[in-house]
């Protein structure tokens, strides 16, 4: 019997382990890849409060590290299911807990195209605010036609010297607002009704060709490109214990519980408007706090 499991062993389930410990609870936390989630793709971490720099695995470390140093148990095994007494089921055993906290992220959609994953961190990034300071007056793309793309491209504007904002589509999915603001900024070209075909360069991007609705194509050579198609949680395997929107996020209030008692949601794998690394922490501590408070 655990006092609290928890479900992700990114910045979110890991900061609830540390509240959880300190309140000297037994805690074993589940991962089924690496601990760090999302955060260990960023070759720089400079938007934390009181670090000035630092990168994405060395803070996702320091923080396994601290968490296992104070006695929190870590399994490397793939989550199959949560009942709803608190049972945690998966490829490897069953596991009770008198709370479950459920911090599993989400992933950010990929092209799935050769030399992608090769250049993340090398060009390629998929979070504007956590990369657009290192292309300061470069040449950047922004791929997606959203809300977030469009704000991506936004932001990007004005650190970049060269904005190129690539949708396959020929309207946005984002907000009028958005494309207004777009419309005005002399650094922003579209290109519209096209997709990337390619991801071009030796040790890091160098250019990208794209592909229109004609079949022509055309390379552009860049500095960085930003992924922004959307994220992808995998939250059905919770449906049970959650309620889950059409995207896939688990709803919650700003207690973080689910619709079941004891189970809580806290990360990037809920619904909330902004996704960054200090969100993350927050959540970890706000359920865990609620975790404790309400244990029985």
């Amino acid at each position: 019997m655990y006092d609290i499991i928890i479900i992700g062993a990114g910045p979110a389930g890991m900061t609830a382990a540390l509240y959880a410990l300190r309140a000297n609870k037994k805690v074993l936390v589940f991962e089924a890849k690496s601990y760090g989630g999302q955060i260990v793709n960023a070759t720089k971490v400079e938007n934390y409060p009181a670090i000035d720099e630092i990168s994405g695995y060395d803070y996702a470390t320091n923080l396994y590290n601290q968490v296992k140093n104070m006695g929190a148990e870590f399994k490397f095994e793939t989550v199959e299911r949560v009942t709803e007494d608190k049972k945690v089921i998966t490829n490897n055993g069953e596991y009770q807990a008198k709370a479950v906290i459920i911090a599993t992220g989400a992933e950010n959609r990929k092209l799935n195209i050769d030399n992608e994953q090769e250049f993340v961190g090398k060009g390629i990034s998929y979070c504007a605010t956590c990369d657009g300071t290192f292309y300061k007056d470069k040449i950047v793309a922004v791929n997606g036609g959203g809300n977030t793309a469009l704000e991506d491209a936004i932001y990007l504007s004005d650190i970049a010297n060269k904005v190129y904002l690539i949708h396959r589509r020929e309207e946005f999915r984002g907000e009028q607002k958005y494309t207004d603001e777009l419309k005005s900024k002399s650094n922003i070209e579209f290109v519209l009704n096209s997709t990337i075909k390619t991801i071009n360069g030796s040790d890091k991007l160098e250019s990208i060709t794209v592909e229109d609705k004609d079949g022509n194509t055309k390379d552009i050579a860049i500095d960085g490109l930003f992924i922004a198609i959307g994220q992808e949680p995998k939250n059905q395997i919770f449906a049970n214990v959650a309620t889950v929107n059409d995207k896939g996020y688990i709803d919650a209030g700003e207690d973080l519980h689910t619709n079941i008692e004891g189970i809580y949601v806290a990360g990037d794998t809920r619904v909330k408007n902004l996704r960054q690394l200090t969100t993350a922490v927050s959540d970890g501590s706000v359920a865990a706090t609620q975790a404790i408070k309400e244990m029985k």
